[in-house]
This record gives C-alpha cells, sequence and structure tokens, in this order.
C-alpha cells in the first residue's frame, strides 16, 4: 500500500512539473510573438520631391470616374454630357417605382384587420446605372 501512494505521489510530482513546463513554455511563446510583431522606428531619410511638379502631372494624367444611377423616368445625364463628362458604361435594370396596399382576400376589410392588408408593386420603371469619367 505504501508504495501505491509513493507511486501516486511521484506521478503527481511529474504532472506538477509537465505543467509548470508548459506554462513557461506558452508564456515564452506568447512574449516572443509580442516582441517579433512590434516594428522598429528607423529614422531613414527620404528624398524630397518637388511637390508642386508632381501635382501638376497628375492632374494632367488623372481622370475622374463616377457612377451615377437615375430611376422611375429621371434621367438627368445630358446635365453630366453637356459638363464634358463621358459615357463608359450604361447598365439598365427593373426597378418598382410606387407600391399599393390591396386587400389579400375578398372578404378582407383593411380598415378593421391591418393584418389582411398586402403590399404589391403599383408602378415598375426603370434603374439606370451610367458609368462616366471626365
Amino acid at each position: 500500500m505504501n508504495q501505491n501512494k509513493l507511486h501516486y505521489k511521484k506521478i503527481g510530482i511529474i504532472k506538477r512539473q509537465k505543467m509548470k513546463i508548459i506554462k513557461n513554455f506558452s508564456q515564452i511563446l506568447l512574449i516572443s510573438i509580442f516582441l517579433s510583431s512590434c516594428k522598429t522606428s528607423d529614422n531613414k531619410e527620404y528624398p524630397k520631391i518637388n511637390s508642386k511638379e508632381n501635382i501638376n502631372i497628375n492632374t494632367q494624367t488623372e481622370k475622374k470616374r463616377m457612377e451615377i444611377n437615375f430611376s422611375c423616368g429621371k434621367d438627368g445625364i445630358s446635365e453630366y454630357l453637356d459638363d464634358g463628362w463621358t459615357i463608359l458604361k450604361e447598365d439598365t435594370r427593373e426597378k418598382i417605382c410606387t407600391w399599393k396596399s390591396v386587400p389579400a382576400t375578398k372578404d378582407c376589410d383593411m380598415e378593421k384587420d391591418k393584418g389582411c392588408k398586402i403590399t404589391k408593386p403599383d408602378k415598375i420603371g426603370e434603374e439606370k446605372t451610367y458609368l462616366i469619367e471626365k
């Protein structure tokens, strides 16, 4: 019996030692990850660039792009075309412009029973999407 108790005590001591090793290893691992993820700041001197020259070059070569949408019969693309924009891409899709409430059944009284009212599309139009460039 005494040998069994000694054996279990040795196993307990070994388990505690292994847990300490695992705990220490995990702490070392976390600290090394933390330290390696920090960037060091170096005082590097970058060449100075004349910013005025770059601005002039960029404004001449850079083009502006914009995507605009018009729907349900409203189309204001002519304002943009008159302002010097050109159409790169045009897309048209169907869109519901207005909705209406109708009774779900013949016996439905929409004034008394709001639960029997359903909403259906009333007017269907087009939505135009333009990709323009200036």
